[in-house]
């Protein structure tokens, strides 16, 4: 593949702003970042975009969401050439941006937070030539992935705090110890002393986020265990429209599970599909399973979409956030 040409300028003026410090002054006069929610910005010579380089990305960024009912890329990529790589690109919320040039002199990775605007993710990847390119692409392209995730979750949390429905956090607190950041809209649909339900319930779609709490038992975090208690609480606690209805996990495809941590707190991420037993109501689901401080009780998040109508890559992507919004009280003095 031919290497980009007459943007020399342009590739070291682009580096030296990613490699200045980002601190929160600078955010602050930094203007809004543009694009739609779940779009990333590709800034690549054409020739790449179209060869194997190119290929690689979209295997990567553009690959199916999982565990949604029909197909949805993970990520919507915008491609644009360097040169026209101009002020009204610079301020978009997610760039990946490749510098191609046989005269780079330190070949790598680099991450930086509102390079041009706020609150921005900048991916930048040096490279002598368009097959390194693609190898650091190759070796770094799951935190590259995960880097853009976590700043598309950040800015739903950011907004969640900012315009919080802070009647929400005091009654979860109550029975878990400790709550998720809701913005405003949604509401406390049931409160028991082991479950609530927040929802923000619109004429053709359903966000919710149901928590839940229970005696820590050994083995617990497996998946059958995990998958049993969830239907536990479902069928008894969210109803369907009609009687012998009650949400359950779908047995159609098997849930996922994954073991994470994220800001000190270790959990189990279950991933799957809901349905409505004896219904035809169904959609995804997301649920977050961890220890209670002392130990003794397991906390379930687990946050579900339905909307029939719509795709449902960012509903989900949004309860999904709330979910790492969870704090724990903080204790009174």
């Amino acid at each position: 593949m031919k290497n980009l040409r007459n943007y020399l300028l342009l590739a070291l003026s682009i580096f030296a702003l990613i490699s200045c410090g980002n601190g929160d002054k600078k955010a602050a006069l930094l203007p809004s970042v543009s694009g739609k929610a779940g779009e990333i910005l590709i800034v690549i010579d054409q020739e790449d975009w179209e060869g194997d380089l190119g290929s690689e990305i979209r295997d990567t960024l553009a690959s199916d969401c999982p565990f949604l009912p029909q197909r949805e890329p993970l990520y919507t990529l915008v491609n644009v050439s360097p040169k026209v790589f101009t002020d009204i690109f610079k301020v978009h919320r997610n760039v990946l941006l490749f510098n191609i040039n046989p005269k780079v002199t330190e070949p790598g990775v680099v991450y930086r937070d509102n390079v041009w605007a706020s609150p921005q993710s900048v991916v930048a990847i040096n490279a002598i030539d368009s097959e390194s390119a693609r190898t650091l692409f190759q070796e770094h392209k799951y935190r590259i992935a995960t880097t853009f995730e976590q700043a598309e979750r950040n800015r739903v949390i950011a907004n969640s705090i900012r315009y919080e429905e802070r009647d929400i956090a005091p009654v979860v607190t109550r029975v878990v110890g400790g709550s998720p950041h809701f913005p405003s809209g949604y509401s406390v649909k049931k409160v028991t002393e082991d479950f609530v339900w927040v929802s923000y319930d619109t004429q053709y779609v359903i966000q919710g986020v149901l928590i839940y709490k229970y005696p820590a038992y050994e083995g617990a975090f497996e998946l059958s265990e995990l998958v049993a208690k969830r239907d536990e609480f479902l069928k008894k606690y969210v109803p369907g429209m009609f009687d012998e209805t009650y949400m359950t996990t779908s047995p159609i495809t098997s849930p996922s599970l994954d073991y994470l941590k994220f800001r000190g707190r270790d959990f189990a991420q279950l991933r799957g599909y809901w349905e409505v037993h004896n219904d035809f109501m169904g959609g995804p689901f997301v649920s977050h399973s961890f220890y209670s401080p002392d130990g003794q009780s397991i906390i379930v998040l687990d946050g579900f979409v339905y909307a029939p109508k719509y795709d449902k890559r960012h509903y989900l992507r949004q309860v999904e956030s709330f979910l790492y919004s969870f704090e724990w009280a903080k204790p009174k003095e």
